[in-house]
């Protein structure tokens, strides 16, 4: 299958992914929405179908309660949506940046096109920074992400890179998953980028909580039975009480044995992937001797986030991209921040 990003543009030092046209630092929106393969316009126009009269004539017939979305520079078309949609332009999403940028001292990294312009985002560091005993550094990062295929609301994600791997993470806080560190609007309403920002200030309030919790996990130390039952948890859903620790991690290594043996039909059999994390999380993990992450809770999740990010199975890169922000990997990278933090607790 061929890839699916139309284009993507960086600056700085090629991210996780791999992916982008390089540009020097400062450069206009303008430079961006061009580079980044954002520079068109979402369309729309009536559906309608054919059909045959009494006398066997085609005819063309409108279907007014909804509307097909293309591409205003190759006219390819990107979804089929009622007419109450809202959508969100290319170039909105880096206008959403424009005073970000100029006045509040954030800096544009990354943005692109995923699956022919059906979902787009740009990445900015927002200079927030921390650094975990071993000289562990996170940076903080706002996500902004869109689709025009129903896959996705309009979405400020507040984001944690770790700089050692680049891995990703999605900032949620202990009981304020729902609501913290993400701003999400329906496309049935109309997408207000100075409301956003306003409700994502008290996100952005949230990095010195967030890193807090990261400090308590590189504090909690961890047993291989431990880990063995987080990451059975994490991919399993099973429980972390210690009454089932012991068994689970006789489990854990039931379950790589077993699916071990079983054809390569998923895309990720649990076995194979629970084998690799522990692994990763023993030692072969980028950043996994640091003093912050060998034998912690904070190890843990890092290889968690490190596996989604770098090792996960995908058709391409930009699939492993999707998923890592937007699908299956981000929700299991939510699992894991949440199964870290009962260890923590």
């Amino acid at each position: 299958m061929a890839h699916q990003i139309e284009q993507m543009a960086y600056v700085g030092q090629t991210p996780w992914h791999g992916l982008g046209n390089q540009l020097s630092q400062n450069q206009p929106l303008e430079v961006w929405a061009k580079q980044a393969g954002m520079d068109w316009r979402i369309e729309s126009s009536n559906v309608s179908y054919m059909a045959l009269n009494e006398r066997g004539q085609s005819i063309i017939m409108p279907f007014e309660e909804q509307r097909v979305l293309y591409r205003s520079d190759t006219h390819a078309p990107l979804s089929v949506v009622s007419q109450r949609y809202q959508e969100v332009q290319p170039m909105e999403i880096l206008e959403f940046y424009r005073d970000l940028t100029e006045q509040s001292g954030f800096e544009l990294e990354t943005a692109g096109v995923l699956k022919g312009g059906k979902k787009f985002w740009a990445l900015a560091r927002t200079g927030q920074s921390t650094a975990l005993k071993g000289k562990d550094v996170s940076n903080g990062y706002i996500l902004l992400a869109t689709a025009c295929d129903g896959t996705l609301a309009t979405t400020a994600q507040f984001t944690n890179i770790r700089v050692v791997c680049n891995n990703t993470l999605a900032i949620a806080l202990r009981d304020q998953r729902s609501s913290t560190g993400v701003v999400k609007v329906p496309h049935s309403t109309r997408f207000d980028s100075d409301k956003v920002k306003q409700q994502l200030g008290i996100s952005v309030r949230t990095w010195d909580e967030h890193m807090y919790e990261m400090k308590q996990l590189t504090q909690r130390k961890v047993t291989q039975t431990e880990a063995a039952a987080y990451f059975d948890a994490v991919f399993n859903n099973t429980s972390l009480s210690n009454i089932e620790q012991e068994d689970n991690i006789i489990q854990f290594y039931r379950n790589v044995a077993s699916q071990a043996k079983q054809t390569a039909n998923k895309t990720e059999p649990n076995g194979r992937a629970m084998t690799k994390v522990m692994e990763m999380f023993n030692g072969q993990g980028r950043g996994a001797e640091l003093a912050s992450a060998k034998d912690t809770a904070y190890g843990l999740l890092c290889s968690i986030t490190e596996f989604v990010d770098h090792e996960r199975r995908a058709m391409s890169t930009d699939h492993r991209l999707d998923s890592a922000w937007f699908g299956a990997g981000a929700a299991l990278k939510q699992r894991g921040l949440e199964q870290a933090l009962r260890l923590a607790a």
